[in-house]
């Protein structure tokens, strides 16, 4: 069974940055797309942004030139930088590998991130 885990959330003013990590604990990253997704209280999960097996990133409207999604294969290891934080990112922040399957869907438990006005 694949293991996922984040790390790297934190309080944070606004304005400020914060950089994400999702380490999985087999190589499943080169086989499946990655996403990262936040819940706010109260609010529906929505995805931020992915990343394909072959390096392909998408993001969502709300944080387009903000966040940004990278790998390193050797570490097993998804990123998420988010730079320009505003108290709306507020959320837990969820690392997902295969984008809600199927064939593939594992979640990891969740990082939360707080941005303070």
């Amino acid at each position: 069974q694949v293991q996922l885990v984040e790390s790297g959330g934190g309080l944070v003013q606004a304005g400020g940055s914060l950089r994400l990590s999702c380490t999985a604990s087999t190589s499943i990253f080169t086989i499946y797309a990655m996403g990262w997704y936040r819940q706010a209280p109260g609010k529906q999960r929505e995805l931020v942004a992915s990343i394909t097996s072959g390096g392909t990133t998408n993001y969502a409207d709300s944080v387009k030139g903000r966040f940004t999604i990278s790998r390193d294969d050797a570490k097993n290891t998804r990123y998420l930088q988010m730079n320009s934080l505003k108290p709306e990112d507020t959320a837990v922040y969820y690392c997902n590998v295969g984008l809600g399957g199927p064939p593939y869907n594992m979640w990891g438990l969740g990082t939360q991130v707080t941005v303070s006005s």
